[in-house]
C-alpha cells in the first residue's frame, strides 16, 4: 500500500491534491489545514498517505503531519465515520482541538462539525476517548520531528507488533544517544532496546 508520497504538486483544491511522482500522478483527497499548509503549485511537496481499498475503489488520503494522519485513521474507527467524513472533521476543527473535545466529553462541540449528529459525536468519545494522547504529552510532538528514516524505523517496528508508543520511545532513546544514519543502524539499535 502507499504510505508516502513525495514529488511535484501538480493541482491543489481545498479537499483535493494532484502529486507526480515518477511520472504518475496521484489523485489524493486533504483536509482544509493541508491545503492551507501546502507549498504552490510547481514545487515539491511530500505527504503521509492512507491507503483505503474498498471493492469498487482505491482511495489515496494525505496529510502533511503524521498526527493528522495518525487521528484520521482513529476516527474511521468509529462505526458509522467513513474517510470522507473523517477528512471532513479534520477539515472542521483543528486536529487538537478534536482531540482536546473527545478527551473531554464535549459533544455539543462536535456537533457543530457538518454532518456530526449527536450520536455519532457521543460514538467518536466512547470508541477514542481513552486512545487519544494526553495533552501536552510528547507523544504528539516527537513524530512530526521525525526524519523519514526514523519514521521508517518506526513504521517497520510497528508492522513487526510492537506497540506503537513502545516503539517511538526506543526509537527516540536511540536517537538521543546519539545514533543516527542508516535505517539499518537504527532499527538493529530500537530493536535490541525493545528487546530488553
Amino acid at each position: 500500500m502507499i504510505a508516502h508520497l513525495r514529488g511535484k504538486l501538480l493541482a491543489k483544491h481545498p479537499n483535493q491534491a494532484v502529486v507526480e511522482t515518477a511520472g504518475v500522478g496521484y489523485d489524493v483527497t486533504i483536509s482544509v489545514p493541508t491545503y492551507s499548509d501546502l507549498p504552490t503549485v510547481g514545487a515539491e511537496v511530500a505527504l503521509h498517505i492512507h491507503t483505503h481499498v474498498r471493492e469498487d475503489q482505491i482511495a489515496l488520503y494525505g496529510f502533511l503531519r503524521p498526527s493528522e494522519k495518525l487521528l484520521f485513521e482513529k476516527l474511521i474507527t468509529v462505526s458509522g465515520i467513513g474517510p470522507k467524513l473523517a477528512i471532513t472533521v479534520l477539515s472542521g476543527m483543528a486536529a487538537q482541538d478534536v482531540v482536546g473535545a473527545i478527551r473531554g466529553n464535549d459533544v455539543a462541540r462536535l456537533t457543530r462539525i457538518p454532518g456530526i449528529g449527536k450520536k455519532t459525536a457521543e460514538r467518536m468519545v466512547l470508541e477514542l476517548r481513552d486512545k487519544m494522547p494526553e495533552a501536552g504529552t510528547p507523544s504528539a510532538a516527537p513524530v512530526s520531528a521525525m526524519s523519514a528514516v526514523e519514521e521508517d524505523v518506526l513504521s517497520a517496528l510497528v508492522n513487526l507488533g510492537y506497540q506503537r508508543a513502545a516503539a517511538e520511545k526506543s526509537l527516540a532513546a536511540v536517537v538521543k544517544n546519539g545514533k543516527s544514519g542508516s535505517f539499518d543502524t537504527l532499527f538493529r539499535e530500537a530493536l535490541g532496546a525493545l528487546s530488553k
